[in-house]
């Protein structure tokens, strides 16, 4: 297929090597309506493409995505049938990189919250760059951590430090992420590109047809989780997106202020 037809998706597909680029670096490549869309589509056109034998998903400019763009956010406030169309896109962003059975590797460039998180830490191998944090602060904007967060953080790093992070929204350095098993490595930013590179070559070097399938059969009981919990945590992310903390959250960032749920 002929890549290129997204908007906020850098694509380049090099002998075999399908880059997949978030690109909205001016506002740290926060998700939109539009590349939420692209993010829903994109890794089920690349499990079709027969020219694609490994993915690398990473970002363009110094971050690799703060999550929701807050003028988003504020879109599926004011018209909930919007949410409820995103959510279910959602769903189908996790389900789609599950089902992929080419190897996704995460070049992960600089901070990934929320969604941003979601994606990282759904790669199937991850770099990170070393100066970056990985968060999911869902609970700070008073949302639900419908988005796959719950699904993914508990088979990574157990059920007691997962709910530590989600259940406070607090940031985890990439040096710390990989000493717990959150991500595969956390490396110095200008060792990042070669450390992929290496890794990539490895598996383009592989037996094709043994890496897929292997991939296939270890996301079978996370393909499990995942159907069961992404439909009750996206249920509730719905109905946390009508609630008076999430537009609490929402009003006091768009006036540049740290939301306060509770008084003194």
């Amino acid at each position: 297929m002929a890549w290129g037809n997204y908007e906020f998706i850098q694509t380049d597909l090099t002998d075999g090597v399908l880059t997949l680029a978030l690109n909205r670096p001016e506002v740290l490549n926060s998700t939109n309506r539009q590349m939420h869309g692209e993010l829903a589509r994109v890794f089920t056109e690349a499990s079709f493409d027969t020219a694609v034998h490994v993915i690398v998903l990473t970002g363009v400019g110094r971050a690799f995505s703060a999550g929701g763009d807050i003028a988003f956010l504020q879109q599926c406030i004011n018209d909930y049938s919007v949410f409820d169309e995103v959510a279910y896109e959602g769903k189908q962003i996790v389900y789609t990189m599950l089902d992929c059975e080419k190897p996704i590797v995460g070049r992960i460039n600089g901070h990934a919250a929320g969604l941003g998180a979601t994606l990282a830490l759904m790669c199937d191998v991850t770099f990170v760059a070393d100066h970056a944090k990985i968060s999911d602060p869902h609970v700070k904007v008073g949302l639900c951590a419908g988005d796959g967060g719950a699904v993914i953080w508990p088979q990574l790093i157990g059920y007691a430090r997962a709910k530590e992070y989600l259940l406070t929204g607090k940031a985890i350095p990439a040096v710390e992420a990989a000493r717990i098993g959150l991500i595969n490595y956390a490396v110095p930013l200008d060792e990042l590109d070669a450390r992929v590179d290496e890794f990539v070559q490895e598996l383009r070097n592989g037996a094709t047809a043994a890496i897929r399938s292997t991939k296939a059969a270890i996301n079978v009981t996370l393909k499990q989780l995942a159907t069961a919990s992404m439909e009750t945590s996206t249920a509730l992310e719905r109905l946390s997106n009508r609630s008076p903390e999430h537009r609490l959250a929402i009003n006091a960032m768009l006036e540049k202020q740290a939301p306060v749920f509770r008084q003194k």
